[in-house]
């Protein structure tokens, strides 16, 4: 793809502690950085929870080098956090305070009316809660690790609770400034063990913060009214009009959403140009994607020279080309371009899913054996005809410890792996069932959405199916690739519970989201099934009571079934020409 051209740097200048008035007359603290002189410049507003003046590359960091690019930065800190006034309390006021900001930053004298927004994680959400309003002067964005419903992206996925994640992001967001949880606590209140308390309902207490959110968050497990009052973009894409560059990783907790977002703008967004202009990068990492996209490790992996990419760079290659009309290149890129690990190269396409994609189920198989790596499980492309089914018992005390994946944020604040890791440890466990197939003889790539459906029962009234597609190289490593979870009472609705009746088998379909891989020659095909993913996901404590009240728990019996009546199976993304 064209190389982009350097970009004048300006010597630039501050505003800091301004107050600006919201449509309710809350003021919230801003500051301003922007070129010395010349002018009136298009305008970037960044809006955040975690401190305005936070030194980090996200945000002062970021703001100075597009200020040097020609930008006026809006850093504001939002509604009840650090300088701003009112109540802080997650997600509810994002959509009209962001409204609110960026029409204030279009009428200011050193702005010429066009405003885009830049920001990661919770200040992607803010982007998108913003993009809803209409302003007729938010032309573009840049939402880095962005979400698309704060319910299945955020604080549930499958109907399981996100514990690790939603417990030390909470107990550091509980007041107006951040109060970090810091991994060198002693063990009795060390997050490791607040991890293991029950009931839910209390983990907030039991931490000493009280939180009025995390409470809410547990007593809301079904989907309604009040998840629907923060306004997600999921359900409103034809209301917004902002061109967006969705910068997403295959192991961040928000990867969904991004898709989402890419795939809810192009389909459904309010004009022509919106649905056109919209762009898409996947990497293999993180949440932190990678420090900006110049490390190429994450997790255990290497990925090597081609995956590093400036993403700084790249962000402002589409501000300046959607604000300024400066067009380097990137407008005639295709709009997707995903890394194809195994092959460790860059695949582009025009959308996703990549067109031409050919989803293959690929079945399980075993003579009822299949519990840990030493069983017989295996997993391929031939239907079943009559096989025995594979069982395990669930025991909540001994869950499945998470070993990798898509959890959130970073090991220096959470006490669980992320990325890619080796599940050699976790699947000698009888508890997990392995399905391992044949060496490949020439490359496979498999680019895209991924799901699991399972034919089983429980002896439980409600119970977990957790899922992983793995690549085993010729050395034994298992490297995980994409991950799933479904709660059981949720196979049917998110927003109307069913419990199980114990014994009955159920299909279930256990959304692994997306990935993007070529099993090379001599690697394996792996599909681990259990029923917990701990602490990155709660325990489900089998006993079908509301969810996060109590603290009982029992032991759930598992059977799988893989036969001509009930073939379970992966449902694969195929890209027939491959890498």
């Amino acid at each position: 793809m064209t190389a982009p051209k350097p970009t004048a740097v300006h010597n630039i200048r501050e505003l800091h502690d301004l107050r600006v008035p919201m449509h309710d007359g809350v003021e919230l603290a801003t500051d301003v950085y922007m070129p010395a002189s010349g002018g009136p410049f298009p305008v970037l507003v960044q809006r955040t929870p975690y401190d305005r003046g936070n030194l980090i590359p996200a945000t002062v960091i970021s703001a100075v080098y597009l200020a040097q690019r020609g930008f006026a930065v809006v850093l504001q800190d939002c509604r009840g956090r650090y300088d701003s006034d009112g109540e802080w309390y997650p997600f509810i006021n994002e959509a009209r305070d962001g409204h609110d900001a960026i029409e204030w930053a279009a009428k200011q004298p050193w702005s010429n009316g066009k405003v885009g927004s830049i920001g990661a994680s919770y200040l992607g959400l803010t982007q998108w809660q913003e993009a809803q309003g209409g302003s007729k002067h938010y032309i573009a964005s840049v939402p880095f690790v962005a979400y698309s419903n704060t319910f299945h992206n955020w604080v549930y996925t499958g109907g399981a609770f996100h514990l690790a994640f939603n417990l030390s992001w909470s107990l550091t967001m509980a007041t107006r400034t951040n109060r970090a949880h810091p991994l060198w606590l002693p063990g009795e209140i060390h997050l490791t063990s607040l991890l293991w308390h029950l009931p839910l309902i209390t983990s907030d207490e039991n931490a000493g913060r009280p939180i009025k959110h995390w409470k809410d968050w547990i007593n809301h497990p079904t989907y309604g009214d009040y998840w629907r009052s923060m306004q997600p973009i999921e359900e409103n894409y034809e209301r917004a009009s902002v061109s967006a560059y969705n910068m997403a990783g295959w192991y961040d907790v928000f990867l969904q959403g991004g898709l989402n977002n890419f795939i809810g703008m192009t389909t459904k967004g309010k004009t022509a140009r919106a649905r056109k202009a919209q762009k898409l990068i996947v990497g293999p990492w993180t949440h932190r994607l990678g420090d900006y996209g110049l490390n190429s490790k994450t997790g255990d992996i290497d990925f090597g020279p081609n995956v590093v990419v400036d993403l700084m760079n790249e962000h402002t290659r589409w501000l300046n080309y959607q604000l300024k009309g400066e067009d380097d290149g990137i407008g005639k890129e295709p709009r997707v371009r995903v890394f194809v690990m195994g092959a460790n190269k860059w695949r582009w396409a025009d959308d996703w899913p990549i067109p031409g994609t050919k989803y293959t189920p690929w079945y399980l198989h075993s003579g009822g054996k299949a519990n840990s790596m030493v069983g017989d499980g295996t997993v391929s492309p031939t239907a079943p005809r009559n096989e025995q089914a594979d069982q395990y018992d669930y025991d909540p005390m001994h869950p499945v410890p998470t070993a990798g994946g898509s959890t959130c944020c970073s090991e220096d604040s959470l006490p669980v792996t992320m990325g890619p890791r080796d599940q050699r440890a976790n699947e000698y466990r009888s508890d997990v069932l392995i399905y391992t197939s044949a060496p490949f003889e020439k490359p496979f790539e498999v680019t895209g959405p991924i799901k699991v459906v399972l034919y089983a029962s429980s002896s439980a009234k409600d119970t977990d199916w957790v899922a992983k597609l793995v690549d085993v190289s010729p050395n034994g490593y298992a490297m995980n690739l994409a991950q799933g979870i479904l709660r059981a009472r949720y196979r049917d609705s998110w927003e109307k519970t069913k419990l199980l009746e114990p014994g009955k088998v159920y299909k279930f379909e256990i959304d692994l989201w997306s990935s993007s891989n070529c099993f090379l020659p001599g690697h394996r095909l792996r599909v681990d099934v259990t029923s917990s993913n701990f602490p990155q996901f709660d325990r489900n404590p089998n006993t079908g009571h509301a969810f996060g009240q109590d603290a009982e728990m029992v032991v759930a019996h598992q059977t799988v079934y893989h036969d001509r009546e009930r073939p379970s199976h992966i449902v694969l993304p195929v890209i027939p020409d491959g890498v």
